[in-house]
């Protein structure tokens, strides 16, 4: 069960391998906030949990795993303090989503640029799924 603590339980992370293969199966939807892009899928919520994510940096464009860990850790810490909106839009709705962020940049970027860019996307996935209501 989700607390209304800013964390990010083992749960909210998506790491079942069926999970992601039915996300990147082409059903999903995608939209980009550069440097970043989401791929989601609604899906029937299990275990209580709202909302699974995934966050990938490739290795092509970052070789060095401590950039690309840095990138990820940025990532994380943006959605952990901004998930409240979309977990609350969620919590009344018997569907659940995947989310898979995608970093496309070559380049660092600061983690406020990452957080606003987070938040953007966060609030466009909202619309999406007030629209189809």
């Amino acid at each position: 069960m989700i607390t209304e603590k800013n964390t990010l339980c083992k749960e909210e992370r998506l790491n079942s391998k069926k999970s992601i293969e039915m996300l990147f199966s082409g059903n999903a939807k995608s939209f980009s906030a550069f440097p970043l892009r989401v791929v989601f899928m609604p899906v029937n919520a299990a275990q209580n949990i709202p909302a699974a994510i995934l966050i990938s940096v490739p290795k092509k464009r970052f070789k060095r795993a401590v950039k690309r860990n840095r990138i990820k850790r940025q990532i994380r810490e943006a959605y952990r303090k901004n998930k409240h909106c979309l977990l609350q839009l969620l919590q009344g709705q018997q569907n659940g989503l995947l989310m898979a962020f995608i970093f496309m940049d070559s380049e660092l970027h600061p983690s406020s640029e990452i957080e606003n860019k987070l938040k953007e996307l966060l609030d466009r996935i909202r619309e999406r799924i007030k629209r189809t209501e």
